[in-house]
């Protein structure tokens, strides 16, 4: 069977499951070069969470849950036999791919051809497989399926980012730097403190996946158009044997309840929900790496990079933040495709259309591969960064003697000086000083030109004190402790189940 199963794997036409074994750029044959294949699996996203999406687990898990609702079925009180079920359960991993996509060419429907090809290597289970049930048996509850099981990656690829993110805030809780508002210097801050602001977004995003994952109900057996009218007819009207079928399905892959009413598919409103999860996702993705490049022009991180990485074709002295660009690029797709998704909850005509079906089955394998592939690199970049204190610290002292002079100014009044008269000193020197800086490239000479002015002779011995960048971080050390000691601490330890991928995980 294992070797039935591994010349399946190489027949199947899905060059997402092919690409999936290889870690780094894919090598394709002469005759795939010919072809457009998708960039997200050769080039970006996880091994992972590429099986997942491959044809091999959907058409694996159609089978499990045709033996599933055979199964139940027969427990009910349907004359099916054990040697019908022991048949199924013989066949559940060796998918004969070719009878598949010959009989679909022929028939133009893809369950009927899997219906074909699993009835063809089971003669005696052949007659009841599919009994009862719509495509959107196997089609959609697979895809909630795929859908839970692709959030919990999601969310163990959000605890590791946060992880990182909490040891780089840590280590540099005390360090201080400019912050910025409109790319303007702001007030000081510490960087640990901008740190916990990747955080912050990224435990929004956390807590929305939790939510969204818990959330999931199952499609369950509802039959063509939801009511159940060809089970009711199997079980010979009893109601309560329909009812309980759909149950003891939904128990057998995993799920506590279904929906009690339907059209022929789930709620299309579920893959809308859990797209509009990822864009959110993506837009702190996005957040974080334009940060980063920014800081990277400023000379105050870099992103980590390896021995023989080439910035430019050009100039070769160049490092460019080309990890935080990819992000921002996989974040920009995965923030389109959520439309896809709401589009076709807007679009779904009574109990069910299939302007859905070609939509579906990009967007949202997509939207997980880029995000997938995003927050590989941003836990990269998170563990890997490295900061330049002595860079921020040049930086914030330029800034430093203008934003000390309402201390200086309140302190020289409380010590006999005319606050007025102040005022007007402070604004000649600062205005003189900064034409200076611009015209000639120099430092600012603020302090100085403040030392050397008599009104504030009675302050002049504590001004260099009073230009320690400490003073004027307000409670950013306090809040990052107790940020990372409480909320951080809980979410993590909450979520310590969640294994994430090593941080060197990225292909190109």
């Amino acid at each position: 069977m294992a070797a039935t199963a591994a010349a399946a794997d190489r027949r199947a036409p899905n060059f997402a499951r092919r690409a999936a074994t290889r870690p780094t750029i894919a090598v394709m044959s002469d005759t795939q070069r010919d072809l457009y294949v998708n960039p997200l699996a050769t080039r970006y996203a996880s091994r992972e969470m590429l099986e997942l999406f491959g044809e091999n687990r959907k058409f694996r898990t159609w089978r499990r849950l045709w033996l599933a609702l055979a199964r139940t079925e027969r427990d009910l009180g349907l004359a099916i036999s054990p040697e019908q079920l022991a048949e199924m359960e013989a066949h559940l991993d060796d998918i004969d791919y070719e009878t598949a996509e010959r009989r679909e060419r022929e028939v133009r429907h893809d369950v009927m051809a899997h219906v074909h090809a699993f009835g063809g290597q089971c003669p005696k289970a052949a007659p009841i497989i599919h009994l009862g049930a719509t495509s959107a048996y196997v089609v959609d509850n697979t895809d909630v399926i795929l859908l839970r099981e692709a959030l919990g990656i999601v969310r163990a690829r959000i605890v590791a980012v946060v992880a990182a993110l909490r040891d780089l805030a840590e280590t540099h809780r005390t360090t201080p730097c400019l912050s910025y508002t409109h790319f303007q210097p702001a007030q000081p801050t510490t960087f640990g403190r901008r740190a916990c602001l990747w955080i912050q977004d990224l435990l929004l995003d956390l807590e929305e996946c939790e939510w969204r994952r818990r959330s999931l109900r199952f499609l369950g057996a509802k039959g063509a158009t939801g009511t159940q009218a060809s089970f009711l007819t199997l079980f010979g009207g009893d109601h309560e044997k329909v009812r309980e079928l759909d149950r003891r399905v939904a128990l057998a892959m995993g799920f506590e309840r279904s929906y009690t009413v339907t059209g022929q598919t789930p709620p299309r409103k579920v893959d809308a929900q859990a797209l509009q999860f990822l864009s959110g996702t993506a837009q702190s993705i996005h957040k974080f790496s334009n940060d980063v490049r920014l800081l990277m022009g400023l000379g105050h991180v870099e992103e980590p990079t390896t021995k023989g990485q080439i910035g430019s074709s050009a100039m070769a002295y160049k490092k460019n933040p080309m990890r935080c660009e990819r992000m921002t690029s996989l974040a920009r797709v995965a923030m389109a495709l959520a439309g896809v998704a709401e589009q076709t909850a807007a679009e779904q005509w009574f109990e069910r259309t299939l302007d859905d079906s070609a939509g579906k089955r990009i967007a949202v394998p997509e939207s997980f591969l880029a995000i997938d592939a995003a927050l590989l690199l941003q836990l990269n970049v998170a563990k890997g960064m490295v900061v330049f204190p002595a860079a921020l610290m040049r930086d914030l002292k330029r800034e430093l003697p203008a934003m000390a002079t309402e201390d200086i100014m309140m302190l020289a009044v409380q010590r006999g000086g005319d606050r007025q008269a102040l005022h007007e000193r402070i604004r000649i020197h600062s205005r003189a000083a900064a034409q200076r800086q611009k015209e000639e490239g120099v430092d600012s000479d603020l302090t100085e030109r403040i030392a050397g002015d008599s009104e504030f002779a009675s302050v002049k011995c504590d001004l260099g004190k009073m230009l320690d960048p400490a003073r004027f971080t307000g409670r950013s050390e306090q809040q990052v402790r107790e940020f990372l000691d409480g909320e951080v601490a809980e979410v993590l330890a909450r979520n310590a189940d969640a294994t994430g991928p090593a941080a060197d995980d990225v292909r190109v």
